[in-house]
């Protein structure tokens, strides 16, 4: 009775009465084996902030410039969405890979796929080679990108599950900061170095996970459901138990795995992409996951993640060494906040964190917006004799404060967006779904990331600052619709959460079913000890 009430109020997790006080990760050899594969699988987030960092980086070299004959436009925009587009090639696939062979499988062959798309970069001769090897850095990370996160979320001790979940995606600024120094550390090289260096390091996550993730512990939640159920209940015991398969914790979070998974058996037998949308709990479902989705970069964000050059420009920043410089620093500020917002995303709440940041962003972008206008309007715009225009002049002061409303803007997306979309994803969607669901949050991903970076520089050539308060209208969209729609899941484990959205007596079904069988083994195993 108290433990279903536990399960639907989000103040103690069912799971914690079978946590032993005395297993401290710090100092359990195996939990530390298990967290330290798992950063394994979250540095396959690094590699998608590495390209959107060192594009951006890219923009401010004159030797990649000077050597692919200065895009400017739809072809800049091309440059930057292809990756994106090769994404959608393999969306629909992905999925299907990730269940049928399992997680370790997919991403290895996506990180394979990465590192022959990487070489073809950095060896470029053309921009038709460059635009056709990102395309492929798209179409391999999408394969990775799909069973990475699913395999922290399905494999981490369940105390550490919702903030390694919510790094996985902070992690995307660790690939970004690694970029940001790169380019900034090369842009002196007096030659195509300047670019190929960066490009090549892209590889670097790739390859350690096609030599390593086949040390890495399989699902268990995708072993119960192959009927690999002896290996599943073995691999539990081993990293959340010390090897102890009769460990209370271990037969919990078993027992709930399997009812779990029979149940979606029950709902659907045959899982196919329809069944998205097949019930009024799914529907809720695809809803909030398409929206994050979108909202995740359609909050302003993708102008300075792509085109932050151009914005600096916008206020009279134009040297590539500042540019670089500031890129740099922001990145660092990016991941401190997303990390920190991931350490406390359990103790805080999903829908606490989602409301404070965009309340945060709206406010923030609102004034970075103010400051622009206020630059622009007190400058001058002067064209060269090459035809390049330039600005001069200008209120110094608004251009600082952009630069400080850009931080704060960011500190306020970092809280939220960045931690906990990803995770916030894989813990609503039960495991049956989980792989195409997953995939459809990619694909609207992949969709938003592709209309931006097309538009974006179109937009802000022809309309400069004003271009702004469309986001800050769209801004106010979010925090109304995240207000009325956003459940919270806060103390749940996966089976839980899932269930949460098909109503109260899937929540005690699943609940139900996995204490009534700790029950028995715990009868069963005090009974043995007295005899």
């Amino acid at each position: 009775m108290g433990a279903g009430a536990v399960a639907t109020s989000g103040g103690t997790a069912a799971y914690t009465q079978f946590l032993d006080p005395n297993r401290k990760w710090y100092s359990n050899r195996r939990i530390l084996t298990l967290n330290a594969w798992i950063v394994l699988l979250l540095i396959t987030s690094s590699t998608n902030g590495y390209d959107g960092s060192m594009m951006n980086g890219l923009q401010s070299l004159d030797q990649w410039k000077g050597y692919f004959n200065n895009p400017t436009g739809g072809k800049l925009g091309l440059l930057n969405a292809i990756q994106n587009i090769g994404s959608l090639a393999a969306y629909p696939i992905a999925p299907y890979v990730s269940d049928g062979l399992g997680r370790r499988p997919t991403i290895f062959i996506g990180a394979l796929i990465m590192c022959i798309a990487t070489a073809v970069q950095t060896a470029s001769q053309s921009v038709g080679m460059f635009i056709g090897a990102r395309c492929l850095i798209g179409f391999g990370l999408t394969f990775a990108a799909n069973s990475a996160p699913m395999l922290v979320t399905e494999i981490a001790y369940p105390a550490h599950r919702a903030p390694l979940t919510s790094t996985y995606n902070s992690l995307w600024y660790s690939g970004a900061i690694i970029a940001a120094w790169t380019t900034y550390g090369t842009f002196k090289i007096n030659s195509t170095w300047a670019w190929r260096v960066p490009s090549a390091l892209q590889a670097l996550p790739s390859v350690l996970q096609v030599c390593l993730i086949w040390f890495c512990p399989e699902s268990p939640r995708w072993m119960v459901s192959k009927g690999k159920d002896a290996q599943a209940l073995k691999t539990l015991a081993y990293y959340h138990a010390d090897g102890d398969e009769q460990d209370p914790l271990v037969r919990f979070e078993y027992e709930e795995i399997k009812a779990a998974i029979e149940f979606d058996r029950e709902v659907a037998e045959k899982v196919g992409w329809l069944h998205l949308f097949a019930t009024p709990g799914n529907r809720r479902r695809m809803r909030i996951i398409v929206a994050l989705a979108f909202f995740s970069q359609w909050s302003g964000n993708g102008l300075v993640s792509y085109y932050l050059n151009k914005v600096f420009d916008g206020i009279g920043i134009t040297n590539p060494t500042t540019q670089l410089l500031i890129n740099g620093i922001l990145q660092i500020w990016n991941m401190g906040w997303a990390l920190l917002a991931a350490a406390l995303v359990d103790k805080i709440g999903r829908r606490m964190l989602f409301l404070t940041s965009t309340t945060g962003m709206v406010i923030f972008y609102t004034l970075q917006t103010a400051m622009s206008g206020v630059f622009q309007k007190s400058a001058v715009t002067v064209v060269g004799a090459d035809g390049t225009p330039s600005i001069v002049g200008g209120n110094q002061g608004a251009a600082h404060s952009v630069i400080a409303f850009i931080f704060l803007y960011y500190a306020a997306y970092d809280i939220a967006f960045s931690p906990l979309i990803v995770s916030y994803t894989l813990e609503i969607l039960p495991f049956h779904l989980r792989a195409k669901g997953f995939s459809v949050f990619n694909f609207a991903i992949s969709l938003s990331l592709i209309f931006n970076q097309y538009v974006n520089p179109i937009a802000l050539d022809h309309l400069q600052w004003k271009y702004y308060v469309v986001y800050c209208c769209w801004l106010l969209f979010e925090l109304v619709f995240l207000y009325f729609f956003l459940i919270e899941t806060k103390n749940r484990t996966l089976e839980e959460t899932a269930a949460l959205f098909d109503g109260e007596e899937a929540v005690d079904n699943v609940l139900g079913h996995a204490l009534h069988a700790e029950e028995k083994i715990s009868v069963s195993h005090n009974e043995k000890a007295e005899a």
